[in-house]
């Protein structure tokens, strides 16, 4: 039985991450997460009771996370502990900073010092989970590759480029085993509430406005988090050492296109009491300083190299996410009436 230490396993893509390996696989997960804002427990509450699953609460910046691995004794770390939201980075970079730069080098000091003690065992693995939001800005045509130049636009995008650099520097200079992926925008069951996708479902439902950041023409690629969990699966299973695989959803959409349906499916699913669309309520509001205008993934070297593919369009996709938010109104409300109420970040300039 292989054993993943998984940081970072408690938020959106990382619950997902664990609640497949532990329905769908033999591994033995144990879970790292500090448990900030976006850290929910109640994630991943359906597989809390088996003995293949683990958790501790501490920051990846505590040296005594080596403890935690010698203890454990993990064939591979996959890395998903980050600040991550955009908006938020903009208001307080410092925590990313913190986090996402020397929270990975901590991670990488201490990986290294266990799979040397160790033997250098072949089959270790160092998996970093990053986002394409390091090569900045796409103009009206291409895509990223994993050989497009890093451009990071925001604090939180310059914070995951840093700990790319470093995951490189890591394998180049010291051999550590380590894989890299870059992903597209995730969505789907779970999404933390201050993210375009759940913000508006939640907003739409409460008769709040929908806010459209300028004229909601950004484009983003859409990956549902399932298919991602996928990817990272194949990646750690079959990925060659060294590699970046880049992560897509083969699905391009405007915001505003985004917004709008959704506003669709409500409108189908939960209908108003007025019978008024909830397209009704969209408001376009103030851009945010230094928005990237597009992303765009080509993730041919993933579907080539180790036969992935994603198995959700993007309209089936956010059918089954908005499906999800209505049939888990609890999680919803606990997560908006603790630690999130809806407002307004990253206005600051």
């Amino acid at each position: 039985m292989k054993k993943i230490l998984i940081t970072g396993g408690a938020g959106f893509i990382g619950s997902a991450l664990v609640r497949h390996l532990i329905k769908n696989t033999n591994y033995q997960a144990l879970v790292v997460d500090k448990l900030t804002y976006a850290g929910n427990l109640e994630s991943l509450k359906d597989v809390s009771s088996s003995s293949r699953y683990g958790f501790l609460k501490l920051d990846i910046c505590d040296s005594s996370i080596k403890k935690v691995l010698d203890d454990f004794r993990p064939n591979a770390i996959m890395h998903l502990a980050a600040e991550s939201h955009v908006d938020r980075s903009i208001d307080g970079p410092s925590e990313f900073i913190k986090t996402n730069i020397l929270g990975t080098f901590n991670l990488l000091e201490v990986a290294l010092s266990y799979w040397k003690e160790n033997g250098k065992p072949a089959d270790f693995r160092f998996q970093h989970i990053s986002t394409d939001e390091v090569f900045g800005s796409l103009g009206e045509s291409g895509l990223f590759s994993e050989a497009t130049a890093y451009d990071p636009s925001s604090p939180y995008s310059a914070s995951k480029a840093s700990s790319d650099h470093l995951v490189r520097a890591w394998h180049r200079t010291y051999d550590l085993p380590v894989l890299i992926t870059n992903c597209s925008n995730n969505y789907g069951p779970y999404h933390y509430p201050e993210k375009l996708i759940p913000l508006i479902i939640n907003n739409a439902l409460q008769g709040k406005p929908l806010p459209v950041y300028g004229d909601g023409l950004q484009v983003r690629d859409w990956l549902y988090v399932e298919d991602h969990v996928l990817a990272l699966c194949a990646v750690l299973e079959k990925g060659r050492v060294g590699e970046t695989y880049n992560v897509g959803g083969d699905s391009e959409k405007t915001n505003i296109q985004v917004v709008r349906l959704i506003c669709e499916i409500l409108d189908e699913i939960c209908p108003c009491s007025d019978n008024k669309s909830y397209s009704k309520q969209i408001t376009h509001v103030q851009d945010r300083p230094g928005h990237d205008r597009r992303y765009a993934i080509d993730c041919t070297k993933l579907k080539t190299e180790l036969g992935w593919k994603q198995l959700e369009t993007f309209e089936t996709g956010i059918k089954k996410t908005v499906e999800w938010f209505l049939a888990n109104a609890e999680w919803v409300e606990a997560v908006l009436k603790n630690k999130y109420s809806g407002e307004r970040l990253g206005a600051k300039k």
